[in-house]
């Protein structure tokens, strides 16, 4: 199957510096504009599924990137990473009132363990497991995947075989940005494209 995976456009609470985690954030208008582009790109295309997170940032990117969709699945396990405490707060607030962990979340991605949160190990699993379920259920198609930088990411860190302690290296994962794998019927799969640049990672 080939996987195209999408990640939201410009919400409000990017443009504050906001932690969204999987609290509801809305789209801008520039958010809006990003997905409508990204639908103009991708029109051509012949996707047999869409799957989008049920986040209203993803909900609200898969309506105005694929319109005439008839029928878009929403599932909770393509949310983004759960921060529990830190969502909603600023990211400069969180730096000065817990530098520890903010300096984990940003440099050292595989020690960061705030109480209440997702650790990037729960976010990868939750991340392989779903993408394992749409593969088998869609074996030899194509598919549209829309979600949030980090799920995305650490599908594509799984993939290539980067270590968690290497996670926020590039490509950066920007608004509206598109990611395609190609998943062989034996579960192989190999990254063409990332965040809209060709590459050719195996694993």
């Amino acid at each position: 199957m080939q996987l195209h995976l999408i990640r939201h456009g410009q919400t409000n609470w990017n443009e504050e510096r906001r932690i969204q985690g999987q609290s509801d954030s809305v789209l801008t208008e520039l958010g809006i504009r990003q997905a409508q582009t990204l639908g103009d790109r991708l029109r051509a295309i012949d996707y047999a599924a869409h799957y989008s997170s049920s986040s209203v940032r993803t909900r609200q990117t898969t309506e105005h990137a694929f319109p005439s969709a008839t029928s878009v699945r929403f599932l909770d396990e393509l949310r983004e990473i759960y921060l529990g405490p830190w969502e909603g707060s600023l990211y400069a607030d969180i730096a000065e009132s817990d530098p520890e962990s903010y300096k984990h979340f940003w440099e050292q991605p595989h020690l960061f363990a705030v109480q209440g949160a997702e650790s990037f190990n729960d976010l990868q699993r939750r991340a392989v497991a779903a993408v394992a379920t749409i593969a088998a259920e869609h074996a030899g198609e194509r598919v549209a995947l829309v979600s949030h930088g980090a799920l995305i990411k650490s599908y594509l860190c799984y993939v290539e075989g980067r270590p968690l302690d290497r996670f926020w290296e590039p490509p950066t994962m920007h608004n509206c940005c598109h990611s395609i794998v190609e998943i062989t019927a034996d579960g192989k799969a190999k990254i063409v494209q990332y965040a809209d640049e060709p590459v050719g990672f195996e694993q």
